[in-house]
């Protein structure tokens, strides 16, 4: 699931419904490294406590974290979140890294991934760049998709310009919303607004 933002206070009915079954999540705060990941995990409890799921958080904030050890952590799950505002440093970390091999893992597994806000952005291939509105290489967890996180906060011009500048289709997606890729495909929850037809 790919949501738009506001990670753990948004989304919660969705969440729900996406974690139905599963009772641990392992939460990594990566792409807070530079603000206040604490912050993040404190939220993330919170939210367990509502959604009756246990939180279980994997601090590796830098790529020398990005270890067998940790993939070990998610190796054992069946569910994780990515949250953070920096979708240049999730990458950078997990790139080619144990713990992303892990994280595609679970998905092969039939486990459930969640992203929110730049975090989702960068799991796609291309991933957007807030500091323009141009595209970079992403993660590639869904490729020939890019994400424009948070749209409400975006300036019209920036906007603008990663629109014009789209060489794959492009989903605008406020807070709130949210794509969930099912075995049916994907599925489009709340007001995101679809450019172009979306990868099977």
């Amino acid at each position: 699931m790919l949501q738009g933002g506001g990670p753990f206070v948004a989304n919660d009915d969705l969440d729900r419904r996406v974690l139905a079954g599963i009772d641990r999540i392992v939460v990594l705060p990566t792409a807070d490294a530079y603000e206040r990941p604490e912050d993040m995990v404190a939220s993330a409890t919170a939210w367990g406590v509502r959604l009756d799921v246990e939180v279980q958080p994997l601090m590796v904030l830098t790529r020398l974290q990005a270890t067998e050890e940790a993939a070990a952590v998610v190796a054992g799950a069946r569910a994780v979140f990515l949250a953070g505002d920096s979708a240049n440093h999730l990458r950078s970390v997990l790139k080619d890294t144990p713990l992303m091999a892990a994280i595609l893992g679970v998905l092969e597994r039939g486990g459930v991934v969640l992203a929110a806000a730049s975090s989702a952005a960068a799991l796609c291939d291309p991933m957007t760049d807030r500091r323009g509105g141009g595209f970079a290489l992403g993660l590639g967890v869904v490729s020939n998709l890019a994400l424009i996180t948070e749209f409400e906060t975006w300036p019209h011009d920036q906007l603008e310009r990663s629109h014009s500048l789209a060489d794959t289709p492009v989903v605008d997606l406020p807070t709130g919303t949210a794509l969930v890729k099912t075995d049916a495909g994907w599925e489009i929850v709340g007001d995101a607004v679809q450019h172009g037809a979306l990868p099977a």
